[in-house]
């Protein structure tokens, strides 16, 4: 089953970072493949909140929509998001953000997935590796568009 987990330190705190992840309706201006989204439920648990959401994803010719349990907890700071239906068998998608020094925040991101057809995997897995692999920067693109260059002093650690 395929996965990728990858930490970044962004210079951002862990609060925006956490908002921007939330923010799923902005999704489709920068996040890879996603033409749509459509947030189907939203409420309180406690001190989460979760929602489902439908995402449309497509390349080229091939369009697909993806359902996913979306649990947003503030504390502490992380974002799990869960399969609900679509093309995937399974799918597990982490974020946790931490402070870091000089007001920047250490992003980890980890996400395994397992398409449902094997047809589908052949057309379009390598795609959907590379997009996953692409998160995290076009998060980090949209907090430079949202956020400004940091108070980190723009420094972004590499990919591990």
């Amino acid at each position: 089953m395929p996965s990728f987990e990858t930490t970044r330190r962004i210079p951002y705190t862990p609060a925006e970072m956490f908002d921007l992840v939330a923010d799923v309706e902005q999704y489709p201006r920068f996040f890879p493949l996603c033409e749509a989204l459509r947030v189907r439920s939203r409420e309180r648990q406690g001190d989460k909140e979760v929602l489902v959401a439908s995402m449309d994803i497509g390349y080229r010719a091939i369009r697909e929509t993806i359902t996913s349990r979306v649990t947003l907890e503030r504390r502490p700071m992380s974002v799990l998001v869960e399969l609900i239906d679509g093309p995937f068998r399974h799918l597990d998608n982490r974020w946790r953000f931490t402070e870091a020094p000089n007001g920047a925040t250490d992003v980890r991101f980890f996400m395994s997935y397992e398409l449902k057809s094997m047809m589908l995997q052949l057309l379009v897995g390598g795609l959907f590796d590379q997009a996953f692999r692409r998160c995290v920067t076009a998060f980090e693109a949209r907090a430079r568009e949202v956020y400004g260059s940091g108070r980190a002093g723009g420094v972004v650690a590499p990919a591990t």
